[in-house]
């Protein structure tokens, strides 16, 4: 890429987004957010029911009518690629920025051919969404690399959040790939948020209260966290576990709790973000079970919130979460120990190191790596204003 000096129209597009919430929709977000304060004119295409156009604070937002995928929970994906095309040429974009490594990796070949430096941005490993599907270790790999080696070649950069998520381009040896950590609105998030009467809600005097706040689906093995309360209740730990998040498997998930009879309350979607950081801020210990997360944004607000965070050791989030939470083998006995680990510690000294870690990761920080990834200026905003969260 050449950089520039002038105000870019970085249009970005993603499949697969949550209709109301989820990590992606708020990387999304926020991100627009910031290119928009930098200066820049982010246009966002997504797919939905619907035709839209509007003008938002992460700029604009077109929605383009495409299909539900069947037992996605919601997930819709755009499928007309003529439609698509004849739009981008509309917008003449001067940066493409994608995020949807299977789908939509043919805009790879478009930018190429209308000379607009492209980036995809790996919001997950190709091998271990194959591993949640089923696939040995060898086919999983092998087929990770040859999807790998394919949108390395379509793109100008392939971005990683997590030197994780970097490791299976570079396994590759794509020499295109670049950096470039997503964030936490650490405003938004506090330890503040903590409320009593949230807590005696959920949790009796003397009981822990384990959150997860997850998509349900196969890929983040929500099951997990089920099973790791199975086994703390079996150890004689009194604990109990709310579930924020829709998805799949819950129908599957709300029955194991009642046959098994564990303490469970899944509340489904909560729209409402200072009502979910408010949950997150009470609870003892936020379970964050799925294996190829690549970043984990949901368990990034809990730690702003106060809340250490016991993670997948096989996903990106040991390198996100370091010494202020606990990682655990895929196992329900394994995250039961670190969540036994982590209530071993002093309450304050564990939410103290919780949110100093957060603080590492500011929105700011965020915008300002994928601006430079895009070789697009960077402009320092005045006070007052807001950058990807950040005022």
């Amino acid at each position: 890429m050449t950089a520039s000096a002038s105000p870019l129209r970085i249009v970005r597009l993603a499949n697969f987004v949550a209709p109301s919430s989820g990590g992606l929709r708020t990387a999304l977000r926020e991100l627009g957010t910031g290119y928009r304060a930098a200066g820049h004119e982010p246009v966002l295409i997504v797919p939905g029911d619907r035709t839209d156009d509007r003008d938002t604070d992460q700029g604009r937002v077109i929605t383009v009518p495409g299909p539900l995928l069947p037992g996605t929970g919601g997930y819709r994906v755009i499928t007309d690629r003529r439609r698509l095309t004849r739009l981008l040429e509309q917008l003449a974009p001067d940066r493409l920025e994608v995020s949807d490594r299977t789908t939509l990796r043919w805009t790879g070949e478009w930018a190429r051919r209308a000379r607009v430096p492209a980036v995809m941005v790996s919001h997950e490993t190709a091998h271990g969404v194959l591993r949640t599907w089923g696939l040995s270790e060898g086919a999983a790999r092998r087929a990770a690399d040859a999807l790998n080696l394919r949108t390395a070649r379509a793109y100008t950069r392939v971005v990683c959040t997590t030197e994780w998520a970097e490791r299976e381009f570079v396994r590759i040896g794509a020499r295109n790939v670049v950096r470039a950590p997503l964030g936490v609105d650490l405003e938004r998030c506090h330890p503040g948020l903590q409320d009593p009467q949230l807590r005696e809600r959920h949790a009796r005097v003397g009981e822990a209260l384990l959150v997860m706040c997850s998509r349900l689906s196969v890929e983040k093995r929500p099951g997990t966290a089920l099973d790791a309360l199975e086994v703390l209740l079996g150890r004689g730990q009194r604990a109990v576990l709310v579930v924020a998040g829709e998805g799949p498997l819950r129908a599957r998930l709300e029955q194991r709790a009642r046959e098994r009879r564990l303490p469970v309350t899944f509340l489904g979607h909560v729209g409402d973000r200072t009502a979910l950081g408010a949950l997150q801020a009470s609870a003892d210990v936020c379970l964050a079970p799925g294996p190829a997360e690549t970043f984990g944004l949901a368990a990034l607000e809990a730690m702003a919130c106060g809340t250490p965070v016991v993670a997948s050791a096989t996903s990106a989030l040991p390198e996100i979460v370091g010494a202020a939470g606990a990682t655990a083998t895929d196992t329900g006995a394994s995250f039961a120990d670190a969540v036994q680990g982590l209530l071993e510690r002093p309450e304050t000294e564990r939410r103290e190191a919780a949110r100093a870690r957060a603080e590492c990761f500011g929105w700011d920080i965020a915008v300002r790596a994928f601006l430079t990834a895009h070789d697009a200026p960077v402009r320092v905003p005045r006070d007052g204003e807001r950058v990807g969260g950040m005022a």
